[in-house]
């Protein structure tokens, strides 16, 4: 069972990097794993939103995760310099 103060610590740590670059890996599963960069836009109490700017191959796009990916490893993010 996930404590609930361990969901706090990263929503408010989440939190403290919003409006800034990131990149964020996303272990779908069956060795597949999607990496991006993007923008923390906006943080929600369940959720927070990533901004990822397009490229040729796609257009832009808003993906939103949850605080619980975090901690269960399924999400990783990074800070950009």
């Amino acid at each position: 069972m996930m404590k609930q103060n361990s969901v706090n610590n990263v929503r408010i740590a989440v939190a403290n990097q919003m409006g800034k670059r990131v990149k964020i890996r996303v272990n779908r599963g069956r060795h597949k794993v999607d990496v991006s960069e993007g923008i923390i836009s906006k943080i929600y109490p369940n959720i927070f939103l990533v901004e990822i700017p397009g490229s040729k191959d796609m257009p832009a796009r808003v993906a939103s995760y949850s605080y619980t990916d975090l901690l269960t490893k399924d999400v990783e993010l990074i800070l950009c310099n």
